[in-house]
């Protein structure tokens, strides 16, 4: 049996990365993907004003709401990703820690979200909500490790799917 090596493929994609290769920009979402035997990850890495519409703390009740509702969405994770294919995934985790402003003031939303799958090797695509529940979306932009190798994509609107077979 082969033996994927997508969880280090994983983490080198999620390592830190100097400013000018993973610039903050909004309107920008940087999603990585690894498909691993049973397991597909999704690291999502997103300006905060990408989401809400500023980077700061909430200075309103209707902004904290707002603030309450992105962060409701990701969690919910399983509306914002439909993983094709036979693959027959579940959500099973979300991680979301605070999104915390850097010097410039600039924060990000950082979520890494695991969906369990019977074999996740057969999932076609990975369809994502995240322009429609995040209207300041413009573009995706993806790295993806799976069984059959390593690729770059950018989703743009109306495109929401991302291919897994290449």
């Amino acid at each position: 049996m082969k033996t994927l090596a997508a969880v280090p493929l994983l983490a080198a994609l999620a390592a830190p990365c100097p400013a000018a290769e993973r610039p903050h920009q909004h309107g920008v979402v940087r999603l990585d993907v690894a498909v691993d035997a049973r397991r597909i990850t999704l690291m999502l890495d997103s300006p905060l004003d990408s989401l809400v519409g500023f980077e700061r703390a909430p200075r309103s009740d209707a902004e904290r709401a707002q603030l309450d509702a992105a962060l409701a969405r990701l969690r919910a994770a399983d509306t914002l990703f439909v993983i094709g294919g036979a693959a027959q995934c579940t959500l099973a985790k979300v991680d979301l820690p605070p999104a915390e402003p850097d010097a410039d003031g600039h924060a990000d939303i950082e979520a890494t979200i695991t969906f369990d799958c019977a074999d996740a090797r057969r999932a076609a695509a990975v369809d994502t909500a995240l322009f429609e529940a995040f209207p300041r979306i413009q573009r995706i932009e993806v790295q993806a490790v799976t069984p059959k190798g390593q690729f770059k994509a950018t989703l743009k609107r109306p495109a929401t799917r991302l291919p897994l077979v290449r």
